[in-house]
């Protein structure tokens, strides 16, 4: 049984990491007719040799700023045998900040944006909103370094190696929160990213269930449930609305129940 579990640990992790790799040519493509068209000339798109990415471009293979993040809070882990922030702090100005492969002159995060839009994509990676606040904070001496605007993808795609390391550990969801906001300090960011951590965890500690929505759903509902957040009820409406399209296909739910959800590549950054 330990064996198994630790086998569904380690799997989170690397599976996190290669699908963020895998995804990486394909970033951001929020055009959904030119989506189509790649599909259509390839159904398989992973690892796709060539990117199609409309913000920056990247060797296929590499991470995208999501997947560096959590390679950074696993180093971190290991290295400190569990979450230390001033660490995990400290490694990821260390990773994303002066010297580092993202300071770029398009990823400085005191850009004049009233001057020239830049040519996309760039080459190189892309440093997103919330770690430009997060250098933003750390070089204003704040003690709390997270955005507190941002709410985007980047605490749950960097959930597993932490949920990995607290899984069954009654203050699990106490640390995924610590995690979350040395870069995301904004509340809508760490409930949904809460609720991302307890789906992770049982999956980790059960297997495969077919019942994890209805798990999650429970655990939310309590009244003395661990790190409770004033959000949980529209993280509880999120997951019902879920249940609601689970026959449909992606190809079929996004352009209907989340037509507004999708941004135009022309009228959106990663930097807002």
């Amino acid at each position: 049984m330990a064996s198994a579990l630790a086998n569904r640990a380690m799997g989170a992790i690397v599976g996190s990491a290669v699908a963020d790799a895998a995804a990486q040519p394909l970033h951001w493509v929020y055009d959904l007719q030119k989506l189509q068209g790649i599909l259509d000339e390839n159904p398989n798109p992973e690892f796709r040799p060539e990117s199609a990415n409309p913000f920056y471009r990247m060797q296929t293979g590499k991470q995208s700023c999501y997947g560096d993040q959590a390679y950074v809070l696993l180093e971190s882990l290991s290295e400190c045998g569990g979450l230390k922030v001033d660490d995990l702090t400290q490694r990821t100005l260390k990773f994303f900040g002066p010297g580092s492969e993202y300071d770029t002159p398009i990823n400085d995060p005191y850009r004049d944006r009233s001057g020239p839009r830049p040519q996309l994509p760039i080459e190189g990676p892309w440093r997103q909103a919330s770690l430009k606040s997060f250098l933003k904070n750390v070089d204003a001496g704040k003690e709390e370094t997270g955005c507190e605007t941002d709410c985007q993808i980047d605490g749950i795609a960097k959930l597993a190696p932490i949920v990995a390391f607290y899984a069954g550990h009654p203050d699990m969801l106490e640390k995924v929160e610590q995690a979350i906001r040395v870069t995301q300090n904004n509340d809508e960011c760490v409930a949904e990213t809460l609720a991302a951590a307890r789906f992770l965890e049982h999956f980790i500690l059960n297997g495969p269930d077919p019942k994890a929505l209805d798990v999650v759903l429970s655990q939310l509902s309590d009244p003395n449930r661990k790190q409770p957040q004033d959000l949980d009820k529209a993280v509880i409406g999120h997951i019902h609305q879920v249940k609601e399209n689970l026959s449909k296909t992606p190809k079929e739910l996004i352009p209907t129940v989340f037509a507004g959800c999708v941004p135009s590549s022309a009228a959106w950054s990663p930097d807002s």
